[in-house]
C-alpha cells in the first residue's frame, strides 16, 4: 500500500477515490475508523471513509487517528486528510484539530491546504476559495444548515481553527512550477509556519502542486490534489500503469434514490427527476417525528411504484424551510431524524430487492452506509466529476452511488443508471 487517505465523510471518500482510481491507482474504500489490529484490504490506495465533518471535534480527532494508525500499519507512504472542496467547518473545528492531531503523529512540519476542485467550479486564487465565480461566502454554502460558511479567505478559515502558523503559495509561484513552489514550502517552514494554503485555479495547476509535494507525509485538501500523487509514486517505480472501466455490472433489482442533501445542485436534480416522471415522495422531519411516516411506511411506499423508473424519496428543502425545521425540532434533533428514518429505509428497501442505490448529500450516504452495514466498497465508473458508482464488497449485493450535494449536472439523477450494465 502505497497512499492512505482520510475522509471525513462518505461521499468525499468515494469522490477522493474515483480520483485516485482514474489516475491509475488500484483503491478501495473501507467504512469507518478501523479497530485497533485490523487488517485493511489488499490495494495501492486506501480511503478511510469516517462521518467526522460535523462530529464532536474530540471524536473526529480520535477516529482519524485511528485510521491514520491502521494506514500506516497498512504500509502508507503519505497520508491525505480529505475534507470538502467547500471547507464544510466551524471556528470550532473540524478540519483544523484533525489536522493538527495528525502533523503530530505523522511528524508533518509543513502540510499544505488546498480544497481546490476546477472540474466542480472550486478554485482558490490569492487564499481565497471561490465556488463558480463567487467567493466561498457568497455562494449557496453561506446557508448551509450544520457548515454555514461566511468567510472565503481559507488563511483566516484555517487559524480559526489552529495554533499553528499559517501561510500561502500564491498563483504566481504555482504557475512558475513544482521548483518554485517547493522554495517557497522550504522558505515558509523555515519560518514556523505549518499549514500552506496553495493557490489552485486549473487541473495543471493540482499537477504542479502534486509534484511539490512528492515525499510530504501529510497532505490535506479536498480530492482534486489527489490527482497528482500517483504519479509521484510511479516515478519513483512503485506503481505502474493501468486502465479503468467504463462501466460496471450490475446485480437485477430495482432502482432508487435517497436525497438528503439541501443544496442547489441537489434541489435542481431532485426538479429534473420529477419533470421527467420518476415517482417522488417528500420526507418530512416533522411527520416522522410525529409517526405520520417512518422507515416502514417509506421503504412500503417506494417497492409500490413501478419499476420502469427510479423512485425518489428526498427530504432536500429550501434553506428557509429547513432553518423553520430546525428552529421547531432543533437543528441536531432535525438531522438526526432524517438520518435516522433514511438509514432504517435503506436497510428495508435492500431486502425488498432494491439493489441499485443513488444517495445524494454527505451525511445522508454516512446513514445509508451504516444502515446497511456496509464496509468496503470497489470504486467503478465516473457519473460526473467527483461522483462514481460503487459496488458494495461484504454486504447486500448492491451498487451505490453516493453524491455529495454539491456536486453533478442538474441531469445527475437521469443519466446515472446508462453506466450500469
Amino acid at each position: 500500500m502505497l497512499l492512505g487517505v482520510i475522509a471525513d465523510d462518505m461521499t468525499g471518500a468515494t469522490d477522493v477515490a474515483l480520483m485516485l482510481n482514474r489516475a491509475g491507482m488500484r483503491t478501495v474504500q473501507v467504512i469507518g475508523a478501523p479497530k485497533p489490529g485490523a487488517v485493511l484490504p489488499e490495494a495501492e490506495a486506501i480511503v478511510v471513509a469516517l462521518k467526522s465533518r460535523t462530529n464532536p471535534v474530540a471524536e473526529a480527532v480520535a477516529d482519524s487517528l485511528a485510521a491514520c494508525e491502521a494506514l500506516l500499519a497498512a504500509g502508507a507512504k503519505q497520508i491525505l486528510f480529505k475534507y470538502c472542496s467547500t471547507f464544510d467547518s466551524t471556528a470550532q473545528g473540524n478540519i483544523g484539530p484533525v489536522a493538527d492531531a495528525l502533523a503530530q503523529r505523522l511528524g508533518a512540519r509543513l502540510a499544505i491546504i488546498c480544497p481546490a476542485f476546477p472540474a466542480n467550479g472550486r478554485s482558490i486564487y490569492q487564499g481565497y476559495l471561490f465556488v463558480g465565480a463567487v467567493p466561498l461566502h457568497e455562494s449557496s454554502m453561506k446557508d448551509h444548515p450544520l457548515t454555514p460558511m461566511r468567510d472565503s479567505n481559507l488563511m483566516r478559515l484555517m487559524a480559526a481553527q489552529t495554533k499553528a502558523p499559517v501561510g500561502h503559495v500564491d498563483y504566481a509561484t504555482v504557475l512558475a512550477g513544482a521548483d518554485a513552489v517547493k522554495a517557497r514550502f522550504a522558505k515558509l517552514e523555515g519560518e514556523g509556519v505549518r499549514y500552506v494554503v496553495t493557490d489552485a485555479l486549473t487541473n495543471d495547476d493540482l499537477l504542479v502542486l502534486g509534484a511539490a509535494v512528492d515525499g510530504h507525509v501529510l497532505l490535506t485538501g479536498g480530492s482534486g490534489i489527489a490527482m497528482g500523487l500517483p504519479q509521484n509514486f510511479r516515478k519513483a517505480g512503485l506503481l505502474s500503469e493501468r486502465t479503468t472501466p467504463d462501466s460496471l455490472s450490475a446485480p437485477a433489482g430495482r432502482a432508487g434514490i435517497i436525497s438528503g442533501s439541501c443544496s442547489t445542485a441537489t434541489r435542481g436534480q431532485i426538479k429534473a427527476a420529477v419533470e421527467a416522471g420518476y415517482p417522488a415522495l417528500k420526507v418530512d422531519p416533522l411527520a416522522l417525528v410525529a409517526g405520520e411516516q417512518d422507515a416502514a411506511g417509506l421503504a412500503a411506499w417506494a417497492l409500490a411504484q413501478p419499476q420502469d423508473k427510479p423512485f425518489l424519496l428526498y427530504s432536500s428543502d429550501d434553506p428557509a424551510e429547513v432553518a423553520a425545521i430546525q428552529q421547531k425540532l432543533g437543528r441536531d434533533e432535525a438531522g438526526h431524524t432524517v438520518e435516522q428514518a433514511f438509514a432504517d429505509t435503506a436497510r428495508l428497501l435492500a431486502e425488498g430487492g432494491v439493489s441499485r442505490l443513488l444517495v445524494a448529500g454527505g451525511e445522508t450516504s454516512g446513514a445509508v452506509v451504516q444502515g446497511l452495514g456496509i464496509r468496503t466498497l470497489e470504486i467503478g465508473p465516473e457519473i460526473d466529476p467527483g461522483v462514481p458508482w460503487t459496488r458494495v464488497v461484504d454486504g447486500p449485493e448492491l451498487v451505490i452511488a453516493l453524491k455529495s450535494g454539491n456536486f453533478g449536472t442538474p441531469d445527475f439523477f437521469l443519466k446515472a443508471w446508462n453506466l450500469l450494465r
